[in-house]
């Protein structure tokens, strides 16, 4: 960046101002954090213009990005640096590519983000001064990938990504300069290869009146078919089912090609861990059973025993046969095949050369992952008969170093909780009314429908009563310092926390309406220790009507029950968790029916108990915003809180008349079609 002379345009998943670029010790004429150095460079050079393309993220990643990216790469940097986050995808889907282009003449492309928890060495040494966030805190070891390349492959880059920003920002970027024909090649790298053709492959999904690209998806399934002696991958996730089938297609041939896969221990967090990995589990399963040959093998890098240390793989790497090389964005996933943006480079060899540096740059990866020499793996491999047993033999005699089987084995009871990829990992965007069907069959949406209308038309009879109680006689008999005077004796009650669960406990048994037990806790203890006794209780009547389903056995709940039994017994043993999370935030039946049931079905007692505390909370949240208003438009009758309750009450209103709406098209348009 610092021999550019015309543009810098870097487009990543995320690009945090304060990453540091120089983490040596010795002293630099340049600032050391990408928003400073890049302001500083625009400073310097008048005519260099700086453009920065970030994915405008999920607020699931919040924890991890930098707040007010805007502000600090584009309001607190000089005019010739032009920020934009990037928007322009489905509902459900990012900007994945991670390019820098420099004047169109020299691009980067691959795994790289310009983001806080990216740098480190090859070494990957465990204690490493230099492997701090901005925040000054140190993070794991990290392994990535980077692609560069100069030339008619840089510019095609530049051109792609002046496409990008015209999408997202609306703005036609200027083009390269045709004048100059200097290329900015570091002195400090030396090219794998010259004079060859490279290969650009992208992800891009539909999206308004964008046709979908799926390049990365084409070419991973054509590589795969053409490999004949050896496919070696490093990605960060395999939960692509499209790729796995391919895979295990090769598998079973009698002859093919050995498989050595490089994936991390544990894909990231607990939240990934519980998901991505699950899917990936049941891949791998897939993939031994259809090893018959013993072709495959599947390892994380191990840095350390004591302690305990993986290196975090976030290479997306592709080799086949030493004839060609893929570097890229792209993961072994759904969503990089149609859902995200991605960019993924790929040369193929023109000769013995070209086939030799393919061949040197996997030896340095796995005497890099082995904790071995290049050379040291050259002669395993030419020593051994084939290449996993090139990599065992290396595997006997490393120490703490080395690469280690992966186990493929899922819990059983995580496997059971964690719905299917379609939904986790997407392959394409998911219309609402898809991701509606599977949370509520469609012959479940009407009685959800009708069950929701019963708990507006409770809330609005007790608005009825309260406005006759404040506005006629009725007044005269219950006063407003009666009610407070109630309230506070309930509320110093010492026994309050085990007598309210246990009236939930008692109502529900006479199937009396939740909702209306919790609006009345929540008026009377206020929307904070309300909120909690309602949580409470409402868990503790839902065990309790679990175990008497249980003991009770299916004949007799179903006769109290009727014939929608079957169809919610079904789901609940079916789904489990999410089930009863979906019964919870869409009634499609009265509270204590649900509890009878879940009794009678195969769903464990835990995961019906995180499901209702997942997925009663937001109705307890909802219901405490109309019980508070209520509470205070009746101790302050004013205009303000007499409005806001009325807007809250509009609100749930017009939601539902939307949902009918919405269900009675879905069904007319269901009958149609089976018409």
């Amino acid at each position: 960046m610092t021999q550019a002379c015309h543009s810098i345009i870097i487009v990543g998943w995320d690009l945090h101002s304060g990453m540091r670029l120089i983490r040596n010790d010795g002293h630099s004429d340049y600032p050391e954090t990408l928003g400073k150095f890049l302001d500083f460079l625009a400073r310097k050079k008048k005519g260099l213009k700086i453009y920065l393309l970030c994915w405008d993220f999920a607020m699931i990643y919040a924890l991890e990005r930098e707040f007010f990216p805007r502000y600090k790469l584009k309001w607190r940097t000089h005019e010739n640096i032009h920020f934009c986050l990037d928007g322009e995808h489905p509902v459900g889907a990012s900007q994945h590519q991670k390019v820098v282009v420099i004047d169109d003449a020299l691009a980067f492309s691959g795994g790289f983000d310009l983001s806080k928890w990216r740098w480190d060495t090859s070494s990957h040494k465990l204690e490493d001064k230099r492997r701090v966030d901005p925040a000054g805190k140190n993070y794991p070891p990290f392994h990535d990938i980077q692609m560069m390349v100069d030339a008619e492959a840089a510019a095609a880059l530049g051109e792609m990504v002046r496409n990008r920003w015209q999408r997202a920002c609306g703005e036609t970027l200027p083009g390269k300069d045709t004048q100059d024909s200097s290329t900015p090649w570091p002195d400090s790298i030396s090219p794998d290869f010259t004079d060859i053709s490279v290969a650009i492959s992208r992800t891009l999904p539909q999206h308004k009146d964008h046709e979908a690209v799926r390049e990365v998806e084409q070419l991973y399934l054509d590589s795969i078919i053409a490999a004949k002696e050896l496919i070696y991958c490093e990605n960060q996730y395999l939960s692509s089912y499209r790729i796995g089938e391919a895979i295990g297609n090769s598998l079973e041939k009698k002859t093919g090609p050995e498989i050595v896969m490089v994936l991390p221990y544990k894909t990231g967090g607990w939240l990934e861990q519980h998901t991505m990995d699950v899917l990936r589990g049941r891949i791998m399963v897939k993939l031994r059973q259809a090893d018959r040959h013993n072709r495959l093998s599947i390892y994380y890098p191990q840095l350390s025993v004591n302690p305990e240390v993986h290196l975090m793989v976030h290479a997306k790497v592709m080799i086949i046969d030493d004839r060609f090389v893929r570097v890229g964005s792209s993961n072994l996933s759904n969503r990089s095949l149609g859902l995200d943006s991605e960019c993924d480079l790929a040369v193929s060899a023109a000769g013995e050369q070209d086939s030799a540096a393919i061949a040197s740059f996997r030896n340095r990866l796995l005497a890099e992952h082995l904790g071995r020499s290049k050379e040291e793996v050259e002669n395993a491999l030419h020593d051994q008969k084939g290449f996993i047993e090139a990599i065992e033999s290396l595997r006997r005699e490393s120490g703490d170093r080395t690469l280690m089987p992966l186990d493929c084995s899922i819990d059983k009871e995580l496997d059971q909780l964690v719905p299917e990829s379609r939904l986790l990992d997407p392959e394409k965007p998911i219309e609402p009314e898809e991701f509606f069907d599977y949370l509520v069959k469609p012959e479940h949406q009407r009685p959800a429908y009708r069950h929701s209308i019963k708990i507006i038309a409770m809330i609005l009879t007790i608005l009825l009563f309260a406005a006759l109680w404040r506005w006629t006689p009725l007044n005269n008999y219950l006063t407003i310092a009666s009610v407070i005077e109630f309230a506070g004796k309930l509320k110093a009650n010492p026994f309050s926390p085990v007598l309210v669960p246990l009236v939930y406990v008692a109502l529900g048994i006479l199937s009396f309406p939740v909702t209306l037990i919790i609006m009345a806790t929540i008026v009377v203890y206020g929307p904070l220790w309300g909120g909690g006794y309602a949580l409470a209780g409402t868990v503790m009547s839902a065990a309790t009507l679990f175990f008497i389903g249980r003991f009770l056995g299916k004949n007799i709940v179903r006769k109290l029950s009727g014939s929608l039994i079957n169809s919610i017994n079904q789901y609940l043993s079916q789904a489990g968790l999410t089930a009863v999370i979906v019964f919870r935030i869409i009634p499609i039946a009265p509270f204590s029916l649900i509890n009878l049931i879940a009794g009678i079905s195969a769903i464990r007692l835990r995961d019906f108990l995180l499901g209702t505390l997942i997925g009663i909370l937001p109705g307890i949240i909802a219901i405490a915003l109309v019980a508070d208003r209520l509470s205070q438009s009746l101790r302050q009758p004013d205009i303000m809180n007499f409005s806001i309750l009325t807007a809250v009450i509009v609100s749930l209103g017009i939601g539902l008349f939307g949902l009918r709406k919405w269900i009675k098209r879905r069904h007319t348009k269901t009958q149609q079609q089976h018409g």
